[in-house]
């Protein structure tokens, strides 16, 4: 039976270094499913999907983190939307997009593109949300991810991620970490930390290998003490709904809302990011018509 997807968060005894990691291979294949993508794009979002719960988990309860990478490559561009809580959905510009493989690994960078940006959108539960944006590092999404923590919130960052995709598109292997120097900096600790990434075996093979989150982390911080702060579920969750899809319509306004009775057919919408299909008959679109008229009115 497949291990449950859920990411772990410590610290160092001393409180300056923060660490995370996590197994996203459920919620990686559940999107790359729905979304029908190629092998690179399934390694790009899946990749980009433990980014964004990696930095989800940094948030506190109510708080969410979306992150958008747009690149100059076939993809154009990768969504991906997450909570405090574990909650975690994405998408991709186009899914069929593909290139050929580069030194025998799947070209993550090729296939988004080797320009862009990487902007990333908070929402704190403040009047407006906040709002950083680099331009993409590498478009590999692990050193992207680092480089903006590092460069836009001033907090020195490593980021190691990985994804194996089967011969079939299966995504059999998902996760990877996160680890974040806090002030006041112990440049002893940093330059052992970075050491020990530099001799770690690739992400994806010690998660092929059956390698926990725990033991990552163990691998990382052997020889440092450390505290496990928690452990928690991570999953998929898309927030779309009729309500929210019946409020986009009724956002259209008036003249829009005519335009589609008048082609006398239901009208369907697709949720961009879980490829939910919400149909909407004739009458249903009359009574969203109607509340448009007397809001309308209303304010005249």
């Amino acid at each position: 039976m497949p291990v449950e997807d859920y990411l772990v968060r410590v610290m160092t005894k001393e409180g300056n270094i923060r660490a995370l990691a996590c197994v996203t291979t459920g919620l990686a294949n559940d999107l790359c499913r729905r979304h029908g993508t190629s092998p690179t794009a399934s390694a790009a979002l899946g990749r980009a999907l433990t980014g964004g719960a990696l930095l989800g988990a940094l948030l506190k309860t109510g708080q969410r983190v979306a992150l958008k990478f747009e690149g100059n490559g076939p993809l154009r561009k990768i969504l991906v939307e997450a909570d405090a809580n574990g909650a975690v959905r994405g998408c991709v510009g186009v899914p069929e997009a593909d290139v050929p493989p580069r030194d025998g690994k799947l070209d993550v960078a090729g296939v988004l593109g080797r320009a862009g940006f990487l902007t990333v959108t908070k929402d704190l539960g403040l009047k407006e949300p906040y709002r950083g944006l680099v331009q993409l590092y590498t478009s590999e999404i692990a050193e992207d991810l680092a480089y903006y923590l590092t460069e836009s919130e001033q907090t020195p960052s490593a980021v190691g991620l990985g994804v194996y995709v089967e011969p079939d598109g299966t995504v059999s292997a998902a996760g990877g970490f996160l680890i974040q120097s806090l002030p006041p900096a112990d440049d002893l600790l940093i330059d052992q930390l970075m050491e020990k990434i530099g001799r770690l075996t690739s992400v994806t093979d010690l998660l092929r290998e059956g390698k926990t989150p725990e033991d990552l982390l163990a691998q990382l911080f052997a020889g440092i003490s450390y505290t496990t702060l928690e452990k928690r579920a991570l999953a998929f969750q898309c927030s779309c709904s009729r309500e929210k899809i019946e409020r986009v319509l009724i956002s259209l306004g008036k003249e829009e809302l005519e335009g589609l009775m008048a082609k006398k057919e239901p009208v369907e919408i697709t949720c961009e990011f879980c490829r939910e299909v919400y149909r909407v008959e004739l009458h249903e679109l009359a009574g969203l018509l109607r509340e448009v008229s007397v809001t309308e009115a209303g304010e005249a």
